[in-house]
């Protein structure tokens, strides 16, 4: 079958070279927008515009690799944004190959409602940061016309370096400055300064992203050099305790932490460039950026450097740490996590490492967790109360890792800011990773499965397309006031303990306030799994 979206992307190529050649003027369908570096044109499709592959730095190459992004030149002419920028220099996620991408990715895509904003009513803006575990991903893959076209608001999506080339630290650099979240900080900062050319509002900017864009939410919520550049947030399956128990998937992993003392990183890489023969000193950065892309690469280093560091002017605290001790940005939040969050990342380490008894079952569970803690959880999860032994697993670590950290930062958050907290509960939602389900394990409401509710991406049913626009209202709304109420919806109370969560499913009654707290055991796991065990 053809890829449509590589089709529609050279059409969009093409279709300057055939206007000309006919004479034709920009129209209805070729609309442009003066930016603060040069007018772009973009693609109609009636109800909502395109712009796509804009420049927001300068190329981070060459000399520019591990710096700081610099501005982009003005360019002369219209610039023809009918199709997105390259992606970020990556590996596949899934299987073998080399890299793919380009180090000169710092490209932004716009979708805005077609026509003219109201008189006196610019419409809010929504910048989207995407997931990937910051070694994949890109903005192009997330189409937010449904935000656009229901809700009215104009959605950004951004690509950021990753890997090595985004989070890697050395001592030359003098730490390590978290290249990636400066990228996120430069298309905030292009958004401040072009957002009223799209016909909207500089004053009402959400950041909302998911996993890895939802951890850059976090981090945005804690850094000081973020302060002033948004005003709401969302942070969707990626809160700022998210952590893993060691051993969780496969025996040779440790704790799974994504933020990491700064020291840490710039050991690390000071160990890297060694082995990649730059470790002349006052000339290694000069020697790795020398180096092709495709010896950075590599899948050790992209993994390695997949972290984000603190301890220094960006992350002064680990974000958990800041939001207990009140230092964020006072912001009102709408955060949540997927109902079977760790299902898909246990599928994928079946094979190697079942969990066909309830003997595999406890073993799993006394090599993550102290014998104490071993038999409490046991005792709130017995295998007999599952379908598998892999469900009751699956189940244990996404209540550990991710539903009751996001619960206990919304504590945190909640005596400052008003916060709204969901579940994601459809675990009929519809399969669009490619990934293959292991019998023993049904993915369900699974890590990623809310993002065909808000972006296009696969099909849905009536009852799915009914929740979508439901989410999309409560999203967009959000946008527009700090409050996620929106016509004909069900009411979304202020959560303050966990004990107000909207659940959110299709059908009559699907979405509803839980006591989540209680649903997924916090309790236990505040007192037994607070968070963090140090393990490289």
């Amino acid at each position: 079958m053809p890829d449509f979206r590589q089709v529609r992307r050279r059409c969009a190529l093409l279709l300057p070279v055939v206007l000309l050649l006919l004479g034709a003027a920009p129209g209805p369908d070729r609309p442009v927008v003066d930016t603060d570096r040069g007018p772009v044109r973009g693609v109609g499709h009636g109800a909502y515009d395109t712009f796509e592959g804009i420049p927001f730095a300068a190329p981070p190459t060459g000399p520019l690799r591990w710096r700081l992004p610099e501005p982009v030149r003005r360019w002369e002419g219209v610039r023809d944004a009918g199709a997105a920028g390259p992606r970020c220099v990556q590996l596949p996620v899934v299987g073998t190959g080399g890299p793919t991408g380009s180090e000169d990715c710092l490209y932004l895509n716009v979708t805005a409602p077609a026509g003219r904003a109201a008189a006196g009513r610019p419409r809010p803006v929504m910048v989207w940061f995407h997931g990937g575990g910051f070694f994949s991903g890109a903005g192009d893959a997330y189409r937010p016309d449904r935000a656009a076209v229901q809700g009215g608001a104009v959605v950004v999506t951004v690509n950021y370096r990753l890997g090595v080339f985004g989070l890697f630290g050395h001592p030359e650099l003098g730490g390590a400055p978290d290249f990636a979240l400066a990228d996120q900080r430069a298309a905030l900062r292009w958004v401040r300064a072009n957002a009223e050319r799209f016909g909207a509002d500089p004053h009402h900017v959400t950041v909302f992203g998911e996993s890895a864009g939802a951890l850059s939410v976090c981090a945005h919520l804690t850094s000081p050099a973020s302060a002033g550049l948004f005003h709401r947030a969302i942070v969707q399956s990626g809160s700022c305790s998210t952590t893993a128990p060691p051993r969780a998937l496969l025996p040779g992993l440790g704790t799974y932490e994504p933020f990491v003392p700064e020291r840490q990183t710039v050991a690390d890489g000071a160990l890297a460039a060694a082995r990649l023969g730059c470790d002349r000193p006052g000339g290694v950065l000069d020697c790795l950026r020398r180096l092709d892309p495709a010896a950075l690469a590599t899948a050790e280093l992209m993994q390695r450097f997949s972290l984000v560091s603190y301890g220094n002017d960006v992350l002064p605290l680990e974000p958990r740490r800041a939001l207990e001790a009140g230092r964020f940005h006072r912001v009102p939040v709408i955060q949540g996590a997927t109902r079977d969050e760790m299902r898909l990342f246990l599928a994928q380490t079946l094979a190697a490492y079942p969990i066909p008894d309830e003997g595999a079952y406890r073993a799993r569970l006394a090599q993550s967790f102290d014998a104490p803690t071993a038999r409490a959880v046991e005792a709130s999860y017995p295998v007999s109360a599952f379908a598998t032994p892999a469900v009751a697993w699956a189940t244990v670590l996404t209540d550990a890792s991710f539903v009751c950290p996001t619960l206990r930062d919304g504590a945190a958050l909640g005596r400052h800011v008003p916060v709204y907290a969901y579940r994601f509960s459809d675990r009929g939602a519809p399969d669009f990773t490619g990934l293959p389900e292991p019998p023993d394990l049904p993915y369900g409401a699974a890590h990623g499965f809310e993002l065909p509710y808000l972006f296009t991406v696969v099909p849905l049913t009536e009852p799915q397309r009914r929740l979508a626009d439901r989410m999309t209202g409560y999203w967009t709304a959000f946008a527009r006031t700090g409050v996620p109420a929106a016509p004909g919806a069900p009411p979304w109370p202020r959560d303050r303990n966990g004990s107000a969560v909207l659940s959110l499913a299709p059908g009559a009654g699907g979405i509803r306030t839980v006591d989540a707290r209680a649903e997924h055991h916090c309790a236990l796991w505040d007192a037994r799994w607070p968070g963090v065990t140090r393990t490289r």
